[in-house]
């Protein structure tokens, strides 16, 4: 499918930075205002909060709402969702939009899927652990503690090799912790556990809502993304249930997105074969406790194979500025 023809960007996204001021004044407010009177009621807002910042993140990595990288990191500099360092999650994920690799469990860092080889080797615990993560209550519960116990592990075995990038992120990451931790304890009142427990565990579980289904395998790389054509969480996640749509145009603004796809919803859906589902709860009847995909892939990494190696370009320029073009990819190296 086509990705021409996309309108030029605005040099300020203004209903992205109107959204980032909603959502970080409504988490001031939860903590402030509503806490001391309705401490539930002000769990839950915080709840949605985490979740709409993990989503303010995912668009300010794709060069949104300004045209400087820069300006963009600093709106998402304070990690009310405490877990994930900007940078790393921005890296990340351009490596993931490398769509020719996508589901691979290397090559793409958001794949869900494991080596036989590799799965192989893990204890019984861990493969039953990860049979319950790949169903949706399964990923709802212990999705979040897996994915980031798993990603702290694997981040601490870089620093300790030298990675300069990686510590640097975790250093910016601190500096935002800095803030937020006391603002959390000692402005707002509410122990680091509870909230931990509360807007942190919940507000990923949320989100993995719509990352549940995002990719499966298919031999065309156009059919390894979904479609969710309509959801009242779709504003939540800042409609990335769209997210064929994003994967061929991830420079487009969430709000142009659903415009996009109704003007070429045939297209859309003859372009990724079809694999659209109308809502997430159509996933969750099938699904809740089903495994929609196997834990191994079920073609690619059947075998070791050490001299592999794929490593698509992260830094490019655009009019969204620097770093937000797709990643354009490599054929792999045997």
């Amino acid at each position: 499918m086509s990705t021409n023809g996309k309108a030029r960007a605005a040099a300020i996204e203004w209903p992205t930075v109107l959204l980032i001021a909603a959502c970080y004044g409504l988490w001031v407010l939860a903590g402030l205002l509503v806490w001391p009177a309705y401490p539930l009621a002000a769990l839950a807002l915080m709840v949605v909060t985490v979740t709409l910042q993990s989503s303010i993140m995912h668009e300010v990595l794709h060069g949104h709402p300004t045209r400087s990288a820069r300006l963009n990191e600093a709106f998402v500099f304070l990690p009310i969702g405490l877990v994930w360092p900007y940078r790393r999650f921005k890296y990340l994920h351009l490596r993931h939009h490398a769509d020719e690799r996508l589901t691979d469990p290397f090559d793409d860092p958001e794949s869900y899927y494991r080596a036989l080889w590799q799965h192989d080797d893990l204890p019984p615990l861990m493969k039953a652990l990860l049979r319950i993560n790949n169903t949706m209550v399964g990923r709802f519960v212990i999705g979040p503690w897996m994915s980031s116990v798993g990603f702290f592990i694997s981040d601490a075995k870089l620093m300790l090799a030298g990675d300069r990038q990686v510590r640097m992120a975790w250093l910016m990451h601190a500096a935002g912790l800095a803030v937020v931790l006391p603002v959390i304890v000692l402005a707002f009142g509410i122990p680091i556990w509870l909230y931990v427990l509360g807007p942190v565990w919940l507000g990923q579980s949320l989100l993995s809502i719509r990352t549940y289904a995002e990719h499966q395998w298919s031999e065309n790389p156009q059919g390894r993304t979904i479609i969710v054509e309509r959801s009242p969480l779709s504003f939540l996640f800042l409609n990335n249930n769209l997210h064929f749509v994003h994967h061929k145009q991830p420079t487009v603004a969430w709000y142009r997105l659903p415009t996009l796809f109704r003007e070429r919803r045939a297209e859309w859906i003859a372009g990724n074969g079809n694999y659209v589902v109308p809502n997430y709860f159509a996933l969750l009847k099938s699904f809740a406790f089903r495994a929609k995909e196997p834990v191994v892939h079920p073609v690619l990494r059947r075998v070791p194979e050490p001299g592999r190696a794929f490593r698509p370009r992260v830094r490019a320029r655009n009019v969204a500025g620097l770093g937000a073009a797709p990643v354009p990819a490599q054929p792999p190296k045997e």
